[in-house]
């Protein structure tokens, strides 16, 4: 199977975990009464069209460039990476309201919890298992938002962890004012990864440079070469673009150094950084190193 087969079969297991999960969590919901189980069954439907958007953005980005796309699609898992954080944090937000008013205005006691303890454990299990498919996958294919879809779901495993030990406290003590407190801590958890998934896409979406570390590498790969190519001061600049990682680097070279030997130089490199970075685009400038202190021409090049 192919690695865009593979971002396909991950995003549609992610659709059919949602879906029966929410109609689980639905059913426990109100049976038990809980209201931390209903806000677990609200997080899912949150899930379940983050995972419909993953799904679309893997079709989109897998497409190869065209004359309106001449960079590829790769932005596309960037936008839903950002739109799957907002609807964490809508759902968060949503959470907390609700179980605010719960604590405000009184709290019911639950008709049932063996049901809700049940549905929790399997919840949580179920999520896991696809969580841990959609990370592999995203690493393999440096796929954004099967990233975010992945830390969406290992959101649910935490926070149905949350509601279960919550639901058995609750059988303990029949403190029943917990279940809402209980769905508040889980929605802090929640809002938390919503915002680092959104930051995160949103900078790519802003062609945000790589992260210090990265171009560091970059510049230590291209060192190896410094006997003969010599990196332009400011010479390095790096982006994430959905799954593709864009690269543009200047070197410089000695005057007399032929186009041919700066080619193999080159083409080094980018076999180098390649290495260093899968799934890159690479472009690589020469320009001549002058040894005339006085040229005009030279001094607006390093300037630049």
């Amino acid at each position: 199977m192919d690695i865009n087969n593979k971002k396909k079969f991950a995003a549609s297991l992610s659709i059919v975990s949602n879906i029966f999960l929410t109609l689980l969590k639905i059913a426990a919901g109100v049976v038990s009464g809980s209201l931390s189980i209903i806000s677990e069954a609200v997080h899912s439907v949150s899930d379940f069209f983050a995972s419909i958007i993953t799904f679309f953005s893997v079709i989109k980005s897998s497409k190869p460039a065209d004359d309106d796309h001449p960079y590829g699609h790769g932005k596309y898992e960037d936008m839903a990476g950002f739109i799957e954080g907002v609807l964490i944090i809508l759902a968060a937000f949503f959470i907390i309201y609700k179980s605010s008013k719960k604590i405000i205005y009184g709290v019911q006691p639950e008709i049932e919890n063996n049901v809700g303890i049940a549905v929790m454990a399997a919840a949580a299990c179920l999520n896991f298992i696809v969580s841990n498919v959609l990370f592999k996958i995203s690493k393999e294919s440096n796929s954004i938002s099967l990233y975010a879809d992945g830390q969406h779901l290992r959101t649910d495993v935490y926070s149905s962890l949350g509601v279960l030990f919550g639901l058995v406290l609750i059988k303990i003590t029949g403190y029943y004012v917990l279940d809402p407190i209980i769905a508040i801590l889980v929605a802090v958890f929640i809002y938390r990864m919503g915002y680092s998934i959104s930051k995160q896409s949103y900078m790519n979406l802003l062609d945000h440079s790589l992260p210090d570390s990265d171009l560091v590498k970059i510049e230590y790969i291209i060192n190896k070469f410094s006997d003969i190519a010599k990196l332009k001061k400011h010479g390095i600049k790096a982006r994430k673009a959905g799954p593709s990682i864009d690269i543009d680097v200047i070197l410089q070279f000695p005057a007399e150094t032929s186009i041919c030997d700066c080619h193999k130089i080159c083409d080094k490199i980018e076999k180098e950084i390649g290495k260093a970075f899968i799934n890159s685009s690479i472009s690589i400038h020469s320009e001549p190193i002058c040894y005339q202190t006085n040229c005009e021409e030279c001094k607006n090049t390093n300037s630049r």
